[in-house]
């Protein structure tokens, strides 16, 4: 082969790759991208997550539809805008799982925040399929309704956390209440257990989401 074309190949795929990499360095592109991987989003719906301006999130999405990580559709007069592949939803989880094991920081950034979470405790999700199994525990989703529609664990029930206040005299008191929400990166499983804690229930949470459900067990139903 000649040496050139293979340098030039090279060159070319590296730097086609590396397009992924420039479109992920940004805190704020990161968030988005999480937020996508739970489903479709409006920009409007976005920015009020993030607390960002409509112009910023709209130029951040833009820079990952230009590296096509997310893919956009009109809906009346909102654009919604949701990953372009479950391949992507994959990289994320990877990048989460290569991130936590080389980069100390974010081991203390949650340590520091669940030790700022008293009597929040976590299950792991073995303990979580086995207690389920035994109709042990009521398993919730707190995530926004879009998202559990979107997709969620098998048997858990949708209870927003704005709207978890309004539930609990629906949610038996002699049951563990087990929570999730995005992922190990999300606070409202955290913020949930604090509040069923605080009103009597034992009350649980798993760190992972429905992606890290279905990445360890499959698609169990």
């Amino acid at each position: 082969m000649n040496i050139t074309k293979g340098r030039l190949f090279k060159d070319g795929i590296y730097k086609q790759f590396s397009r992924i990499g420039k479109s992920l360095s940004s805190e704020k592109r990161l968030e988005l991208l999480n937020l996508l991987s739970q489903g479709p989003k409006s920009v409007e719906k976005l920015a009020q997550s993030t607390d960002m301006p409509i112009a910023n999130v709209s130029h951040h999405l833009q820079v990952l539809s230009e590296a096509r990580l997310v893919k956009s559709r009109k809906k009346g007069t909102f654009v919604f805008y949701e990953v372009a592949d479950p391949s992507v939803i994959t990289f994320l989880l990877a990048l989460w799982e290569v991130g936590e094991q080389q980069l100390t920081d974010i081991k203390r950034l949650k340590e520091d925040f669940m030790n700022g979470t008293k009597g929040c405790h976590t299950l792991t999700l073995e303990e979580v399929m086995t207690k389920q199994n035994g109709g042990e525990i009521v398993l919730l989703d707190v995530r926004p309704t879009e998202e559990y529609n979107s997709d969620h664990i098998p048997g858990a029930l949708s209870i927003p956390i704005d709207e978890l206040a309004a539930h609990l005299n629906n949610l038996p008191a002699d049951r563990e209440i087990v929570a999730y929400c995005r992922g190990p990166y999300c606070v409202y499983a955290a913020q949930a257990v604090s509040e069923l804690r605080n009103k009597g229930f034992s009350a649980f949470r798993i760190e992972e989401g429905v992606h890290e459900w279905k990445q360890h067990f499959g698609n169990i139903h």
